[in-house]
Parts: structure tokens; C-alpha cells; sequence
């Protein structure tokens, strides 16, 4: 008899040609969008499933970056207040890196040069940007994808204690130099909680000696 464990598995053998999709329904439409899918998708078993309805938060896509000054070993950190954040026990300001959502006929290159112009004052250059990941950020319910990138910056070059953002859209952003053991401290005592930073963090940890 077979081993059980020395069995393969294919792993990730379904597409999108294994989803049926019947309907599509928008339920809120606002500055974000709810769409209803009634839809089939294959089982493991081979067969489908039955009809189901999901709904699908549809917020766009967004960019983050990671400011890394691999020279000096320090990174950028924003604090500002989010309001997804009032149901925790901590305060809704967090620590964050650079983000924004795509607009209309961005890349994610331009999407990442913007932010980081209106939230940190820094003119990011394409050639100090290297892509990390991409990511869905909640697919449970949420079609959001995130494009993490690192960059480089002179943090001799940037005022901690500055703040920036956009009036216009209620952003009032605090400049932070931080080390990275500092930044990681930070994220073992708790203190950063949102995952596009989590994930970056973690990653320059396993990374920073080849930056």
C-alpha cells in the first residue's frame, strides 16, 4: 500500500474556467461599490457547487511603499488617523508605510511616485523602486489587490515631526524616522497592526542584507 504522505497533490489546479458566474448585481455604489455574484464553482470532488450569492466589496486596487534607507538603516513611517480602526482597543492612528489607491489610467508606478509626493514630500525616482509583491489584501469578501514596492530615500533628506497630505481629502499625515530594529520593536510590541506594513516589515527583515 501507498504511503498517504508520499501521495502528490496538485496544488492551485483551478482557474477562472472553473467558476460559473450567472449575475452580477451592484448593491451600493458610492465611493466604494458592493456587487452581489450569483455564481457555481467547481469542487475538489470534481462536481459544482451549488447556486450561491457572495457579495464582493469592490474598493479598487492600491499601491504601497516601503521607504528604506538601506544606508543609514532607517525607514519612513506615516501616522495618521483611520477610521476602520475606531472598533480596536488602540487608538486609530497607525503607523503605516505609503499608500494610495489606483485612479483612473494609473499604473502602479504612477499610482506610488504620487502618494509618496503628496503624503512624504519625497520626488520618488523609478529607478530606486523595486517590486516586493502583490497581494489581496481580504479576498473573503474584498477584491482589493495590493502592489507592495520598496524605495530607496535619503532620510538625512526628509524632517521628522513634518506633515503632510491633502486637504482636499481630509489627510493629515506625521513624518516618523524610524530604524529598522526600532520598526520591528514596533511590530512586536503591538504597535503596528495594519498588514500592508506588517507584510513589508517582515519582508525587509528576511531581505535587508541584500538591499
Amino acid at each position: 500500500m501507498q504511503d498517504n504522505q508520499s501521495k502528490s497533490i496538485s496544488m492551485l489546479q483551478y482557474t477562472q474556467n472553473d467558476v460559473s458566474i450567472s449575475a452580477i448585481n451592484t448593491k451600493y455604489k458610492g465611493f466604494f461599490k458592493v456587487d452581489e455574484y450569483q455564481l457555481q464553482h467547481k469542487l475538489f470532488s470534481q462536481k459544482f457547487s451549488k447556486h450561491m450569492k457572495r457579495e464582493v466589496f469592490e474598493r479598487g486596487d492600491a499601491v504601497v511603499v516601503m521607504l528604506y534607507d538601506a544606508i543609514e538603516d532607517n525607514l519612513l513611517l506615516l501616522e495618521q488617523f483611520r477610521a476602520g480602526a475606531l472598533r480596536t482597543e488602540q487608538t486609530p492612528w497607525l503607523l503605516e508605510f505609503v499608500a494610495g489607491m489606483f485612479e483612473s489610467n494609473e499604473n502602479s508606478i504612477d499610482v506610488a511616485i504620487r502618494e509618496t509626493k503628496e503624503e512624504a514630500g519625497i520626488n520618488l525616482e523609478v529607478s530606486n523602486m523595486k517590486p516586493i509583491m502583490k497581494y489581496l489584501s481580504s479576498p473573503g469578501g474584498m477584491s482589493e489587490c495590493i502592489h507592495l514596492y520598496w524605495a530607496k530615500f535619503d532620510s538625512h533628506k526628509v524632517s521628522p515631526g513634518s506633515v503632510h497630505g491633502l486637504e482636499d481629502e481630509n489627510e493629515d499625515i506625521l513624518l516618523h524616522i524610524v530604524s529598522r530594529t526600532e520598526a520591528l520593536t514596533l511590530l512586536k510590541e503591538g504597535k503596528i497592526i495594519n498588514a500592508s506594513t506588517i507584510i513589508g516589515l517582515q519582508w525587509l527583515a528576511m531581505n535587508y542584507q541584500s538591499l
